[in-house]
């Protein structure tokens, strides 16, 4: 029941990542430190470290960690 319950949550979530936090969320799950995100996005680190604490918060994790865990329950990333 309850992996029942995070894919039907899934739509809420994708609803809040912005495309581009849904990329760095992407990002995070292929192992990218924020230095080779802002590299691979030609971003500066300050506004990556601002998008990765978006992701965080909209997906109440407290780390990297945690945001993937809930990002790969949820479906919205595969970690290959």
């Amino acid at each position: 029941a309850q992996g029942a319950s995070a894919l039907a949550d899934a739509p809420l979530i994708l609803e809040q990542l912005t495309e581009r936090e849904l990329e760095i969320l992407s990002l995070i799950a292929q192992g990218l430190n924020n230095k080779e995100i802002c590299e691979r996005l030609f971003l500066g680190e300050g506004t990556v470290r601002n998008y990765v604490s978006n992701v965080l918060s909209k997906l109440h994790a407290n780390d990297r960690t945690q945001a993937l865990v809930t990002a790969v329950r949820h479906g919205i990333v595969r970690i290959r």
